[in-house]
């Protein structure tokens, strides 16, 4: 199985009125990582200080890097066709897709995955879903939270155990995968 573990940061959780700042992702061919594609992003908007101090990233780190419009043909490029992995995907996927629509008039067609959606079928019992949560339960060192690429090796992380753990249910090809993503909580 090959896909792709993404991971933005952003000015804010809106894919509308907030910018990405900065992308990460890693092509994953049976476990193990074989690519990995990481740039900072321009967001030509001043980066608010409760961002900073959640993500480390400050203007003066983005002043030189290159805007979103300049890169998205080569995020595009390198998911290629692979499923699209995140923690939380609708958030990641959305301010992609949303970008790529905004400036080439193109939508991102790959399948795609939830590390979170499949925590609440996979580990219903932990008390939160969140990476930092995961990555404790599972006893996987994430260095450097919230900055992306750190954030896509622990998702790497977490989605090999969930690999894993649906594996035992028989839970195999891709197909599965996505359809038991999407299965109800209380069947799985």
């Amino acid at each position: 199985m090959t896909y792709v573990v993404v991971d933005i940061e952003t000015t804010g959780l809106s894919k509308h009125y907030h910018k990405i700042t900065e992308i990460a992702a890693a092509r994953v061919k049976d476990g193990k990582i074989t690519k990995e594609f990481q740039t900072l992003i321009n967001p030509n908007v001043k980066i608010p200080s409760f961002i900073t101090k959640l993500t480390g990233i400050d203007n003066e780190m983005v002043k030189d890097a290159p805007a979103i419009n300049e890169v998205m043909p080569a995020v595009v490029k390198f998911f290629g066709k692979d499923i699209f992995v995140a923690h939380n995907a609708t958030f990641d996927f959305g301010f992609l897709d949303y970008n790529a629509a905004y400036y080439f008039n193109k939508r991102i067609g790959n399948d795609r995955l939830c590390t979170k959606k499949l925590a609440n079928r996979l580990v219903p019992d932990l008390s939160s879903k969140k990476l930092s949560r995961l990555c404790e339960h599972f006893d996987i060192i994430n260095s450097q939270a919230h900055r992306a690429m750190a954030d896509v090796h622990a998702t790497v992380g977490v989605f090999n155990r969930f690999v894993e753990m649906m594996g035992e249910r028989g839970i195999t090809t891709p197909e599965e995968i996505m359809k038991f993503e999407k299965r109800p909580r209380k069947q799985c």
